[in-house]
């Protein structure tokens, strides 16, 4: 069975961005154990997540991907993951990687507030996760996560885990107040 909480990764090329960013939108909602059990079934319908070609994806490929076994069978979602391998290029094009993209904010909060623009299905919860689980820095998790209602107990596993493997990408706790106060109480 797959990983249910997945781990912080060091991104070599766009796919690996987009596999996070998929797994997000996906994962937001429902259990996270239910999307990692099926994630090969995502990795193949999504192309082994390649945004060039799944920015290629017309009606033909939303249909074919709704009726993979395993897929939840939300067209919204599906939608908005085309979209962002779109975007994901676009981006891409505009900085000459998204990396590049990602280090061009002198802030979280600016990042997270233009992330929650560019891509699709990426509110406060899903950016956070995105940056971290690709290393980018993040508010401490306690600071950040009493801006958003509810509980998070993966999301809670996810930054221990981090942490105990030393590969939390959390920022200090003087940076991320200004980053929390400016970002986190958007409601976006």
């Amino acid at each position: 069975m797959a990983e249910t909480i997945p781990e912080v990764i060091e991104p070599a090329s766009a796919a690996d961005y987009f596999e996070v960013m998929t797994r997000a939108v996906f994962q937001a909602g429902v259990r996270w154990s239910q999307i990692a059990e099926h994630w090969d079934a995502y990795r193949q319908a999504f192309a082994e997540f390649d945004p060039a070609r799944v920015a290629l994806y017309d009606d033909l490929d939303v249909e074919r991907v709704l009726a993979t076994a395993g897929i939840l069978r939300m067209p919204k979602k599906v939608h908005a993951v085309i979209r962002n391998a779109r975007v994901l290029l676009e981006t891409e094009r505009e900085f000459a990687s998204l990396a590049a993209y990602l280090r061009s904010f002198d802030s979280y909060a600016a990042l997270a507030k233009d992330f929650k623009k560019r891509f699709s299905f990426m509110g406060e919860m899903n950016v956070w996760y995105f940056l971290f689980r690709t290393g980018r820095p993040v508010p401490p998790f306690e600071t950040w996560v009493a801006t958003i209602p509810g509980e998070h107990p993966r999301m809670r596993e996810m930054v221990e885990r981090a942490r105990q493997a030393g590969r939390s990408p959390e920022i200090t706790a003087g940076a991320a107040a200004a980053a929390v106060d400016s970002a986190g109480s958007s409601g976006e």
